[in-house]
């Protein structure tokens, strides 16, 4: 864990690695992901992953990433999700945009 764990401000840059578990594949998740990651301001991408689940990487504030990370594991993500894992981060400033690979 870095210091971007802790609860300083929403306002520090942070870097968000989350992988999604569960039915996520085939059901709009990383179309969906890319929206609400727009909508929040945060850049990075959604993209499947060999063994079923979705990894989400977004840069932005840490309270944007956070809500992201709420709304991943919320009750309107598309499919069934069964996990979410969040590993934090300082911030690279290698996107521009989101986008789904």
């Amino acid at each position: 864990m870095s210091e971007i764990d802790g609860s300083s401000g929403g306002d520090v840059a942070a870097r968000l690695t989350s992988r999604v578990s569960g039915d996520v594949q085939g059901v709009g998740f990383r179309m969906w992901a890319r929206a609400r990651g727009q909508e929040l301001g945060v850049s990075g991408y959604a993209t499947n992953l060999s063994d079923g689940r979705v990894e989400v990487v977004a840069e932005g504030s840490k309270a944007a990433c956070t809500r992201l990370l709420d709304a991943l594991r919320g009750p309107d993500a598309p499919g069934s999700v069964s996990e979410v894992s969040a590993d934090w981060a300082s911030a690279q400033g290698e996107f521009s945009g989101f986008s789904e690979r």
